[in-house]
């Protein structure tokens, strides 16, 4: 299984729009962050986790010829507001992209994108095929994926397991109950928004110590801001096994 960061940023990206912080200054592209994805390669099958408004970038950036699935965490815009451009995907690929996600989710989508769900099937509108899911196991081409819900302050929040791989993002809490799916995981990815506490997203110390009882071989930060840091300085400080994730990094699992 092959993992690339589509991007690792916050809700605002980094550089902040109007910001001169040294973080949002900085030359080093390890610090330049589009909205948090994940691209899944695995068994010849293409999935990505999220499509917010960078999507059509982390697609030209990463050259990627085809797409065969996405998964949602939740409706918040920077997870899904670059989902209009799976077009390219349905025009390439001559049928609707299969896309998984919570009924709250589907909500947020005919809001989002109320002309696909209008029923005038105006030409050139994006084609989904929805697949409802929820805290249960469900596959994928024969691929078993498993739902976890995390909570991002009171809001339900989908995270993924694949085999010895979790990705979480947007959470604070995990239910002992949900922390049992993680439970083995090999590799994990954990979002740290900064180094001070925030009321839906866990701090750098707060996945530290997530990070420290789940006890995996490996572990990357994401939905990182432009408060907690340089790249090259904070990764410095963290555990041999801890990294900070960065757009278009790679690693196999």
């Amino acid at each position: 299984m092959e993992i690339t960061f589509l991007g690792t940023g916050t809700s605002q990206g980094v550089p902040v729009i109007g910001c001169d912080c040294e973080v949002c200054t900085s030359s080093n592209p390890k610090d330049n962050r589009l909205r948090s994805s994940i691209l899944i390669e695995f068994e010849g099958k293409n999935i990505c986790i999220d499509s917010g408004p960078d999507f059509r970038q982390q697609m030209l950036r990463e050259d990627v010829q085809k797409l065969d699935a996405i998964l949602y965490t939740h409706e918040h815009k920077d997870h899904i507001a670059g989902t209009d451009d799976i077009r390219a995907f349905n025009f390439k690929q001559k049928h609707p992209m299969p896309m998984y996600c919570s009924q709250r989710v589907l909500e947020g989508f005919k809001k989002e994108f109320h002309y696909v769900f209008s029923g005038n099937n105006y030409p050139g509108i994006p084609q989904f095929n929805i697949q409802l899911i929820d805290k249960e196991p469900f596959h994928f081409a024969g691929i078993e994926i498993i739902p976890i819900e995390v909570m991002h302050y009171k809001l339900p929040v989908t995270a993924f397991r694949i085999k010895d791989f979790t990705y979480i993002t947007d959470a604070n809490y995990v239910s002992d109950e949900e922390f049992e799916k993680i439970k083995g995981t090999k590799v994990l990815v954990l979002n740290a928004l900064r180094k001070t506490q925030h009321i839906s997203h866990f701090s750098l110390n707060e996945a530290l110590e997530f990070i420290d009882r789940v006890n995996p071989e490996r572990a990357y930060l994401t939905h990182i801001s432009h408060y907690l840091g340089l790249h090259d300085k904070e990764e410095l400080d963290l555990p041999h096994n801890v990294f900070l994730a960065y757009d278009g990094l790679h690693f196999m699992v």
